[in-house]
Parts: C-alpha cells; sequence; structure tokens
C-alpha cells in the first residue's frame, strides 16, 4: 500500500487502494480491511478542494436543460458533458483547460489545453470529438458560458446534428459530472505540483488524462478504468 501510495502520489483513498490491490493480488479482500490498515500506516488520500463559480454572459443562443441531471448513458457517445477551467502557473499566468467528457464510462473523449478562454479552445475540443464518431449523434450538455451560447457553438452543434443541452443559472449541479472531473484532476495533480511554464502544466495534464482514462480504476465501472469499460462495450 505504501508503494503505491507514493507512486500515486497520495490520490488513492481506501476504495480505490482496494480494487488495485486486489486486481494485482487477484485476491478479494473488502474495504473495511483496507480502511483499517491505511489508518494505522497513517496512508491518507489527498482532500478534495471544490471551487465553484458561476459566470454572468449575455447569451447569443440558450438551449433547454434536456439532459437534466440524467447522468448515465446506456452506451457510448449518447450523452457528452463539456465545460472549461482555469489554472495558474508560474507567478500570475492563466492557462485554461477545455474538455469534453462521455457519461457512459466517464472517459476524456477530447481536451484541449489553451492560453485564452475564447471560442477557439471550445471549438477546438468539439472538432476533436466529432473525429472520433461513427455515425453516432450524442447529446452534449454544458453550462451557459459565452462559448456554449455563441452563434458559433450553435451552427456547429446543428451541422453534426446533434442536440444541445445547458444547465440552468446557477445550478452547477446540472453539470455535476464534469464538475466533478475538474475535482479529481485538481485534487490528484494540479494541487500537488508547482508549475513555472505552461509545458510543465500541460505535460501533467496529458499524463493524467491518459492516467484517468486508461489506468484509475473506478468502482462504478466494476473495478475498470474508463478505456477498459469502454472497450468491453465496444
Amino acid at each position: 500500500m505504501k508503494a503505491i501510495h507514493e507512486k500515486v502520489e497520495g490520490i488513492y483513498g481506501y476504495r480505490r487502494m482496494m480494487m488495485t490491490i486486489n486486481r494485482k493480488l487477484d485476491e478479494r479482500f473488502n474495504h473495511k480491511r483496507f480502511y483499517r490498515l491505511m489508518k494505522l500506516a497513517g496512508i491518507k488520500s489527498v482532500i478534495r478542494i471544490k471551487r465553484k463559480r458561476h459566470k454572468h454572459s449575455n447569451p447569443q443562443h440558450v438551449a433547454e436543460n434536456v439532459l437534466n441531471r440524467e447522468f448515465t448513458a446506456e452506451k457510448p457517445n449518447k450523452k457528452w458533458v463539456t465545460d472549461v477551467t482555469e489554472f495558474k502557473y508560474g507567478s500570475s499566468k492563466k492557462a485554461y483547460l477545455s474538455a469534453i467528457k462521455d457519461l457512459y464510462d466517464g472517459s476524456i473523449v477530447s481536451y484541449v489545453l489553451g492560453h485564452s478562454n475564447n471560442n477557439k479552445l471550445v471549438f477546438e475540443t468539439f472538432y476533436q470529438a466529432i473525429k472520433l464518431l461513427d455515425g453516432d449523434q450524442p447529446l452534449i450538455h454544458s453550462d451557459r458560458g459565452f462559448q456554449y451560447t455563441s452563434h458559433g457553438f450553435k451552427r456547429r452543434i446543428d451541422k453534426a446534428e446533434m442536440t444541445l443541452s445547458m444547465s440552468r443559472v446557477g445550478r452547477c449541479i446540472d453539470n455535476g459530472p464534469m464538475e466533478s472531473f475538474w475535482g479529481t484532476l485538481k485534487c490528484e495533480k494540479y494541487y500537488l505540483h508547482k508549475y513555472e511554464t505552461f509545458d510543465e502544466l500541460s505535460r501533467a495534464i496529458n499524463q493524467y488524462i491518459h492516467f484517468y482514462n486508461h489506468d484509475r480504476y473506478q468502482k462504478r465501472l466494476n473495478g475498470l478504468s474508463p478505456m477498459e469499460y469502454r472497450a468491453k462495450a465496444v
């Protein structure tokens, strides 16, 4: 447990530690044993810090909350959620990460890290995602940020023949899975280090998202990583 704790920089709680070790040893030790042993060994997971903010904008196009907090999907590319979050690096510089998450397995379908929070960032993330589609037309849910309420984003959604859904004003929980991913990313990677340059931050985010998609086992996915779970569906 101590070796794994060090390897993953302290991000595992007792449940994820249980899934990892049981999988490595092909055992079925229960969560109570891991909780007790981690407590005895002084092993603690990183405490998540939640920051929720709402920015006012003058929307050009607003969609209904079609998703309606139904955060499960019966197959891949049925329901996507998307958002942008902010990171700081160096003395006072900022970077912005745009991502799209599939609600079927929780995998990050596409993401783009940029210097500016603008339409280009969101549109590029969308382009990357739709290139992976093979006839699917997922619903895509966002908040009411200016990029998502722009005519340009609506035109791209219509061209892809997809359905647009938006959170209600000030209701972060309407886009809960995306907010949850930002919290996980920042808790398990970003807050653990200081980044002096954009390249350092970019490498860290690339590394974490690959880990999240391929190696971060989840209880709700029957102990599989998102990409393992997705591969079984395919």
